[in-house]
């Protein structure tokens, strides 16, 4: 069986965040004054005396909100509440029951799911402070200081009393599919036509990603898991402390923790310095990519003069792989899971020692090494250290005498004898002395 899984839900700053990060023990969902930062469903696998589950955190709920994105997040809400079992409910118990209060308990009241009711920021443990709540008709209401940790355990005790007396089974492992790209290029959009139906918010206005919003899937009967990320804007223009500035972390952690990156690119528009930049921060994170030119129904150029465009402008990554789809219209989105099972397997491709010195004797009789200062370069042999990405030390006498131009020949050579397309791979050279 899956893993129960726990939603927290409530009205607009109630703590719900804070919560949900004090369970996972990190910070994990953005934590802001704001009204309305979380969005998107977050994840998060949790365990709580021997008890595994997969807790989410959802946006803020305000029926009376004219907030554009309130329809929005209410459906994200919806979804959670319909795949949960248990339900955390997080009210505010320095401003007693509000409208959009009762307006969700009436909700939660229509599940027949159990629920258990959090009165927080009684940092004082203010017993008096939660009879009110009584009035919602969700059972006993449990006083909590979610900021200083106080009542939680309590909390995860009723929660897990729900769960069924099955023993459950963890996830299956899977590849980790991170997206990334500058805001409004249409990632989300992506990964709702990957899945099949709207998992996440989409719309016109820059930045409403905020969060890493992690989801599972499946494809060909095989679990993956896809990552949405903030758009990452020049970092000059983002304030460090503000929440845009945690969401470009977090976007960075999310290609760090990636198996493969897709990178999106706008086709309506020329390809930007921060384009560029992207695809940088993935190459240098060493991780296997393809890049998606969305919006291919507004290209303003022909296929062949965008790889040309995409050549000059990636020339640190001239291994790149490239799709052309509409997220808008559908055109072509087939092709994405392909090539990522595509690159992913070139990443993980090992190379036989005795192929690989093949391989490096045919290049050395094709271009010895230059001599330097009257010195000969010997290069004795080759290995592959590892995979993911894929990783070769040539030992010679001297590394110091081998310039960038014969490191990067070496590579090409690698290049063309295996597929290590979409892939970054790693040249390392190592002196005799070192050995």
């Amino acid at each position: 069986m899956a893993k129960p899984i726990v939603a927290i839900v409530g009205r607009a700053n109630v703590g719900k965040s804070t919560f949900f990060n004090k369970i996972c023990g990190k910070r994990i969902s953005i934590v802001d004054d704001v009204p309305g930062v979380t969005r998107d469903r977050i994840y998060a696998d949790c365990e709580w005396c021997g008890n595994k589950f997969s807790l989410i955190d959802t946006g803020g709920i305000e029926f009376s909100n004219e907030d554009v994105f309130q329809k929005e997040i209410f459906e994200q809400v919806s979804v959670a509440i319909d795949s949960a079992n248990v339900i955390i409910f997080v009210v505010d118990g320095k401003t007693g029951v509000t409208q959009s209060d009762e307006d969700v308990a009436k909700i939660l009241r229509k599940t027949n799911l159990p629920v258990v009711l959090v009165v927080n920021k009684l940092d004082n443990m203010e017993t008096e402070l939660i009879y009110d709540f009584y009035c919602l008709g969700l059972g006993e209401p449990y006083p909590v200081s979610c900021l200083q940790g106080r009542g939680v355990g309590d909390i995860l005790d009723a929660v897990v009393s729900y769960f069924p007396n099955d023993e459950f089974e963890d996830e299956d492992d899977g590849l980790k599919i991170t997206i990334v790209g500058r805001p409004n290029v249409g990632k989300s959009s992506i990964i709702n036509r990957l899945l099949g139906h709207k998992r996440v918010v989409v719309s016109d206005v820059e930045g409403t990603t905020r969060d890493s919003v992690t989801i599972p899937f499946r494809f060909n009967k095989e679990t993956y898991y896809l990552v949405d990320t903030a758009g990452l804007r020049r970092s000059r223009g983002v304030e460090k402390e503000s929440v845009e500035g945690y969401s470009v972390l977090r976007s960075m952690g999310a290609i760090e923790r990636a198996d493969v990156v897709l990178i999106v690119f706008d086709a309506s528009k020329e390809i930007s310095e921060q384009d560029v930049r992207i695809a940088g921060y993935v190459h240098e994170a060493g991780k296997p990519s393809v890049i998606v030119i969305n919006k291919w129904d507004l290209k303003t150029k022909s296929k062949e003069e965008y790889l040309e465009s995409l050549k000059q402008s990636l020339s640190f990554m001239s291994y790149f792989r490239v799709v052309f789809v509409s997220a808008l219209v559908g055109t072509r989105l087939g092709d994405i899971m392909p090539e990522v099972i595509s690159v992913y397997e070139n990443a993980s491709r090992r190379i036989s020692t005795g192929l690989l010195n093949d391989i490096l004797q045919d290049a050395i009789l094709n271009f010895e090494p230059p001599a330097r200062n009257g010195k000969k370069v010997k290069i004795q042999y080759v290995t592959q250290a590892c995979t993911n990405p894929p990783k070769f030390i040539f030992f010679c006498n001297d590394a110091k005498l081998i310039n960038f131009s014969y490191e990067r020949y070496l590579e090409n050579r690698l290049r063309e004898k295996a597929d290590f397309s979409g892939t970054p791979i790693e040249i390392i050279l190592k002196s005799k002395e070192d050995n």
